[in-house]
C-alpha cells in the first residue's frame, strides 16, 4: 500500500503567519524498503527525527498550520533539493559537480544513516528514485508552499518554523572545542533566511524555558531554510534543532519519562510565537 505523502492539521485557532513542518519524522516504513536494506528496524531509524510530529502537534492550538511527513528520512529525504540524486546508490546517475551532502550519503535519496551506516547492499534504479521524489517529494513541497502563499496573502510575510532534532552526540562534539552545549539550535543561514527580529523571538521563547540556544552551530539550515528563506519577500524560515536527550532515548528509539514535560515547553514556546498581533510582530499583518 503507497504510503501518504504527509499529514497537514489546520490552525483551529484564528490563522497567524506562522506555519510548523516536520520533513523528519515520518514513520511509515515500506515493507519493501526494509525487505531491501542491510540494517534491522531499529538502526534503520536512527536518522529518524523521531517523535518531532508529536511535540509540535498542538501547533494548530496556537494559529498555526502543521505539516509532517508520512515517509522516512532514511527512504526519502524531504529537506533536500529534488535534484540532489548520489551516484552511489542510484542508477544511471551521473556523477554530480561537489555536493558535500551527497558525498557524504546525504542526498535525496541517503544512501546512509546516522554514523555513516549505508542502507542499501547495493543500487536502486534511477525510475525507483523518480518514483519516491514524484509521489511525495512534489506533493509535500506543493502543499509547503501553499502554506507559506496563503500566510503571505493573510499577513503579508509567512514565517515557517521547520522542525527538527540531533543526535545527542553532535552536540558533544560540537562541544568539545570548548563551546557552550546547546540543547536547541536555530539555523537561519546565518541571517539569509529569516530577518534577525524573528529569530529574536523564537530565541527568547526558549530561553524563558530555561534551555540553552545557540544559532547557526553546528547546523545554520538545509534545503528548506535556503529554498524557502526570502526575508526580503516576507518569507522567512528557522530551522529548529531539538537535542534528542531532552525527550527520548535515542538507543530504544522511544520517549522517556520526561516527554510529556518537554512537549509542555514546547507548546508555551508556540504560545508566546504566535500571540495576537496586538502583542507579538511575528502575527502582525
Amino acid at each position: 500500500m503507497p504510503i501518504s505523502p504527509y499529514d497537514l492539521y489546520p490552525a483551529t485557532a484564528p490563522r497567524s503567519c506562522v506555519i510548523y513542518s516536520s520533513p523528519h519524522s515520518g514513520r511509515d516504513y515500506p515493507a519493501e524498503f526494509l525487505a531491501s536494506s542491510v540494517l534491522d528496524a531499529q538502526v534503520i531509524r536512527s536518522s529518524e527525527d523521531a517523535f518531532v510530529d508529536l511535540l509540535f502537534a498542538d501547533a494548530p492550538r496556537y494559529g498555526a498550520p502543521l505539516l509532517t511527513a508520512r515517509a522516512p528520512r532514511a527512504w526519502l529525504d524531504l529537506n533536500r533539493a529534488r535534484d540532489e540524486l548520489d551516484p552511489a546508490v542510484i542508477e544511471d546517475v551521473p556523477r554530480p559537480s561537489l555536493n558535500p551532502r551527497i558525498s557524504a550519503g546525504l542526498g535525496v535519496i541517503p544512501r546512509v544513516v546516522s554514523n555513516g551506516r549505508a542502507i542499501y547492499c547495493g543500487k536502486i534504479s534511477l525510475a525507483e528514485a523518480e518514483a519516491r521524489i514524484a509521489s511525495h517529494w512534489v506533493p509535500y513541497h506543493a502543499q509547503l508552499l501553499a502554506l507559506m502563499a496563503e500566510a503571505t496573502a493573510l499577513h503579508g510575510r509567512a514565517v515557517l518554523i521547520d522542525c527538527h532534532s540531533m543526535p545527542h552526540e553532535a552536540i558533544d562534539t560540537f562541544a568539545t572545542a570548548g563551546r557552550v552545549k546547546p540543547q536547541i539550535v536555530l539555523g537561519d543561514r546565518y541571517g539569509a533566511a529569516a530577518s534577525s527580529d524573528i529569530v529574536d523571538q523564537i530565541e527568547a521563547a526558549f530561553v524563558a524555558e530555561g534551555l540553552r540556544v545557540a544559532r547557526n552551530a553546528p547546523f545554520a539550515g538545509a534545503y528548506i531554510t535556503q529554498a524557502y528563506g526570502r526575508p526580503s519577500r516576507g518569507q522567512h524560515v528557522v530551522q529548529i534543532e531539538i537535542d534528542r536527550a531532552l525527550y527520548m532515548d535515542e538507543a530504544t528509539v522511544a520517549p522517556h519519562c520526561g516527554f510529556e514535560a518537554f512537549r509542555a515547553a514546547i507548546n508555551r514556546v508556540m504560545a508566546a510565537v504566535g500571540r495576537d498581533r496586538d502583542q507579538v510582530p511575528l502575527a502582525a499583518e
